[in-house]
């Protein structure tokens, strides 16, 4: 017996990277190994040397396939095995171990767009639907478009042993959210990235496509975001920890070093109205969703708890989110001894 492997990749697509893949055919109990492919056709080779290499470092049952079949997750190497130029996980991976001992975990919030040809779905032909308003959490055929979508995607999810933790409707026609966590780094962007290879793969078989657009219609619709939820031990258990890690969030030049990482077009997103603060002012204030970070109400009350930073866009990469928010915080905490 064999069994079918779809190694999944992120290739070195400009600025926003997408997720490729192919399957690899195994013998019953062999285990992953590396592959190769051809790196000139995923903007990460040039056609006279085109080999590069797939790294396993994550693995789960494929829902799609069923049986015995697995999704693959693989890092990107270049043929001496160093790490390609677009491989942003090897990049997290020595900050999530320096910080290891704070605890560090994500839950993000990933927003998308599901478009039927050139128009989100929902959207009448030649015109617009009625203004955002109803459509958020909302229910009914007049207001709900792809919820058939949404939900296979969630039983995918499920059955991968994604740590997926809800999905609800968002505030236009056609806009979804899933949510993965609260992991820790690496497992909630690895785990990310394969919800996000599942929407795409469950979308197909409905002939619907599905964007991280951060902006999909323009005008005076919300954009597409990835609220990145962040805590450590220490913000867990004690409100100092909290504030301190607002306050680093903003000192400096890091409100603009970490929107500048926060996913193509955020420019076009954080404009400061539907939900938003300005990309280049920095804010933050309990249950204030026109802040940068938001610190939820209960964590005020309970005094502890943790952040969300509302900043990064849908198409945010989370290796990248979730390093800078590591680096950020935890080098901060320390400083104030506060871990």
């Amino acid at each position: 017996m064999s069994y079918k492997a779809e190694y999944i990749w992120i290739d070195g697509t400009e600025p926003t990277a997408k997720l490729r893949s192919k399957t690899k055919i195994l013998a019953d109990g062999e285990a992953l190994s590396i592959w190769g492919f051809d790196g000139s056709s995923t903007n990460q080779a040039e056609g006279h040397a085109s080999d590069r290499v797939l790294q396993p470092v994550f693995s789960c049952p494929d829902p799609i396939r069923g049986g015995d079949n697995v999704l693959v997750l693989c890092e990107v190497m270049n043929i001496d095995m160093t790490p390609h130029e677009s491989n942003t996980r090897a990049l997290l991976r020595p900050v999530a171990e320096r910080f290891e001992d704070q605890e560090p975990i994500f839950g993000i919030e990933q927003e998308y767009t599901f478009f039927d040809g050139i128009r989100p779905l929902g959207f009448p032909v030649g015109g617009f639907p009625a203004a955002q308003g109803g459509y958020y959490c909302g229910v009914g055929a007049d207001e709900i478009f792809g919820r058939e979508i949404v939900e296979k995607h969630l039983d995918h999810c499920l059955a991968a042993g994604l740590a997926i933790s809800g999905i609800n409707a968002e505030v236009m026609p056609g806009q979804w959210e899933f949510q993965v966590g609260p992991v820790g780094p690496l497992e909630v962007s690895d785990q990310l990235w394969i919800a996000r290879w599942l929407l795409y793969r469950t979308a197909e078989d409905f002939n619907v496509s599905a964007t991280l657009n951060p902006k999909p219609v323009k005008g005076d619709w919300n954009g597409a975001g990835a609220h990145t939820n962040f805590s450590t031990k220490a913000m867990r258990e004690d409100y100092r920890a909290i504030i301190a890690a607002c306050e680093a969030l903003g000192e400096g030049s890091k409100p603009l070093d970490h929107v500048k990482n926060y996913g193509a077009g955020i420019d076009e997103r954080l404009t400061g109205l539907h939900e938003t603060a300005p990309w280049n002012e920095f804010s933050y204030g309990v249950s204030d969703r026109g802040a940068s970070v938001r610190i939820p109400w209960q964590v005020e009350k309970d005094g502890k708890g943790y952040i969300e930073d509302r900043r990064p866009n849908a198409n945010v990469d989370p290796y990248v989110v979730t390093r800078l928010i590591v680096d950020t915080c935890c080098t901060s905490l320390k400083k104030e001894g506060l871990v």
